[in-house]
């Protein structure tokens, strides 16, 4: 109702509320029907910066019927951040044993693996390089693709559990699925 409420407040005239998964659906034009098929299934994986979501939604004549949702709503981009940045200060006090990381140089750190991260959606390699990063120490460590991978692997894998559970709430095959959507930021890893 709230919803309701502030879309009036900004002179609106708040006809429905559709869910996100739906959003994402008509945002993608999936409301219109393709290639001949009345009923359509669709699986919508929605991984931002900081939740994570999967729906299943079946859709015929414009009606969509949300058949099955999941996800985790601490799961996402910055947590692959996190991880990548936790990765590159091990890197980092191996070659400086000893070297206090001021708070500082964890913002860049953060803000190197989070630019690492978005290298890494298109090039199968980084190189993350901070001047003077930390006691006039520079940080220089290459990152590949796969390393990224290997180092995020039990999100990717949470992401994969959470795919599997709601296709299985939703009494569909993954054969049946007619389309997959991929929304938010974080799909581009």
């Amino acid at each position: 109702q709230a919803t309701k409420d502030a879309g009036t407040i900004a002179g609106l005239n708040v006809m429905r509320i559709i869910n996100e998964p739906t959003a994402a659906a008509i945002a993608y034009g999936l409301d219109k029907a393709r290639g001949g098929k009345a009923e359509r299934n669709v699986l919508i994986f929605d991984l931002g910066g900081g939740t994570f979501d999967v729906s299943v939604l079946a859709m015929e004549g414009g009606i969509f019927e949300v058949k099955a949702t999941g996800g985790d709503t601490r799961l996402g981009g910055e947590d692959f951040d996190a991880a990548t940045t936790k990765w590159l200060e091990q890197q980092f006090l191996k070659s400086h044993p000893g070297v206090a990381i001021d708070a500082r140089g964890r913002r860049r750190l953060i803000a190197a693996a989070e630019r690492a991260k978005r290298h890494l959606s298109s090039q199968t390699t980084a190189e993350v390089e901070i001047e003077a990063f930390s006691d006039g120490h520079d940080l220089k460590v290459p990152l590949s693709r796969a390393k990224f991978e290997s180092i995020n692997a039990a999100f990717f894998s949470s992401c994969i559990d959470t795919v599997k559970k709601v296709l299985k709430d939703s009494g569909l095959a993954k054969e049946e699925i007619d389309e997959v959507v991929l929304v938010g930021g974080s799909t581009r890893v």
